[in-house]
């Protein structure tokens, strides 16, 4: 990996400079391949990844057919993923053997899972059997689980080592890791029994027994575990790295921090486009997978819509009498909308972040509907207040206030309701929660004012 200064093509915003993409651009044009692999050798491998964002789509896989070689195997992994589909199509197996070879197996075995089966075959193929095995093995584990996030290359010693020892193991030429922060320390059935810091090791003599130094507290992550519990899990406990075990309890790998920041960050995006319905939101992804992951839930949209105009439609003679009521009730829908969507985001993010269990689930929902209620109370006073001295007429003003407290605290329940349940149903709330909370907000918010305004027997004056 090349040093993380910044490189003259890019900005202190760090984006790329205009003037550089129009001249890789016109390199690109002129095919000048000698004059574009002396440019984007200026480049971090994160920024010649993003260099491939700027270029238009169909003149990627030109770009990585003109970089040769020198589209190494960190710039494949730093690129968004729609655009790494791209440049890897237009790369023959061999190539793509190649450069994969060159990384840590959890980044290759990502790339690869991505691949159809076909070409996933093809690269396989062309790979040594040792790279191969290693990447088939990842592939054999659940999508989005530590197997797949795991890197095989790691340190595992002996316990009745020495430091010297370890020390030796470290520097020897067929080591195959190269980035990591502690040593493990294995039994005769390769069972993690302990770890050691690489400060422990620099810093303790040569004599000293590795049993001696070694931290047998550790936290072992199962193969199979959701990466987003494994990313709970190095958060909670501060780990830098983990060992990954098999069911056997064996070592098979291990997950280090950098992986987690890319994981947590990309479960968060995950979640906020869900709630909206946007799918996955990336601007790289192709326009057809765009309008399916977002139409289907424009359609659900306009089905609650249509249950929400027919609660009208059951008081068209109490509009019909008094008339400010048809711009009246959007505010009480609306605010029990806000309200309803504010709760939501608080559980979805309690239940993703681990934060909301079994244990705690009354307490959360008591909290919110005390929070709705101090709400309610708050916002059916100030608009009861303005509408009752707005249109001058008290009792519209109590119909509104009563309609506003209910609602708020009936949207207050719903955002904590809707996602345990659809989680209880193995839904994720992310997804469907707000299609579901803005009906219940909307339906009653109509339902409370215009039922409350026809049982009173508002009218015109």
């Amino acid at each position: 990996m090349t040093n993380d200064a910044q490189t003259p093509a890019a900005m202190a915003d760090n984006q790329l400079q205009a003037g550089f993409v129009r001249q890789v651009m016109a390199a690109l044009e002129a095919e000048a391949d000698g004059d574009l692999r002396a440019l984007v050798k200026q480049l971090h491998p994160a920024d010649a990844a993003d260099l491939f964002e700027h270029v238009p789509a169909g003149q990627r896989g030109t770009l990585a057919q003109a970089l040769g070689p020198d589209l190494s195997a960190e710039i494949l992994a730093e690129m968004n993923d729609w655009v790494r589909d791209e440049v890897v199509a237009a790369l023959t197996p061999a190539q793509v053997a190649e450069t994969i070879a060159e990384m840590d197996t959890d980044d290759a075995v990502a790339i690869i899972g991505e691949l159809e089966p076909e070409d996933q075959a093809a690269v396989l193929d062309e790979m040594e059997d040792d790279d191969r095995v290693a990447i088939e093995t990842g592939l054999s584990y659940p999508e989005d689980s530590a197997g797949r996030l795991m890197q095989r290359e790691l340190v595992a010693v002996p316990e009745h080592y020495s430091i010297g020892d370890v020390i030796d193991v470290l520097r020897r030429d067929d080591s195959e890791a190269t980035d990591f922060w502690e040593v493990f320390v294995i039994d005769p059935g390769h069972r993690p029994v302990g770890t050691m810091r690489l400060s422990w090791v620099l810093t303790t003599p040569r004599h000293i027994a590795v049993s001696d130094v070694m931290q047998r507290e550790q936290t072992l992550i199962p193969v199979t575990m959701d990466q987003e519990d494994v990313a709970l899990r190095f958060q909670k406990y501060a780990l830098i790295s983990a060992a990954v075990v098999d069911t056997a309890g064996r070592l098979v790998g291990m997950i280090t921090a950098d992986d987690i920041v890319h994981i947590i960050s990309e479960e968060a995006g995950e979640d906020i486009l869900r709630l909206s319905g946007a799918g996955e939101g990336d601007i790289n992804e192709p326009v057809m997978d765009s309008y399916r992951a977002r139409v289907r839930w424009l359609v659900a949209n306009l089905g609650t819509a249509i249950i929400s105009a027919s609660v009208i439609g059951l008081f068209g003679a109490t509009i019909e009498q008094m008339v400010v009521l048809a711009a009246l009730t959007p505010i009480v829908a609306s605010i029990g909308g806000n309200t309803g969507n504010q709760t939501m985001a608080v559980i979805v993010r309690a239940l993703s972040t681990g934060q909301l269990t079994n244990n705690n689930r009354k307490r959360a929902i008591w909290r919110e509907a005390k929070i709705a209620l101090l709400n309610g109370l708050t916002i059916a006073a100030l608009l009861g207040l303005g509408v009752a001295l707005l249109f001058s007429y008290p009792k519209l003003g109590m119909v509104i206030a009563a309609a506003t407290l209910f609602n708020l605290v009936l949207a207050g329940l719903a955002g904590v309701l809707v996602p345990l349940g659809l989680k209880r149903l193995g839904t994720d709330p992310a997804v469907a929660s707000s299609v579901f909370v803005t009906m219940i907000t909307d339906s009653m918010g109509f339902l409370l004012f215009l039922g409350l305004a026809t049982a009173v027997g508002l009218t015109d004056r």
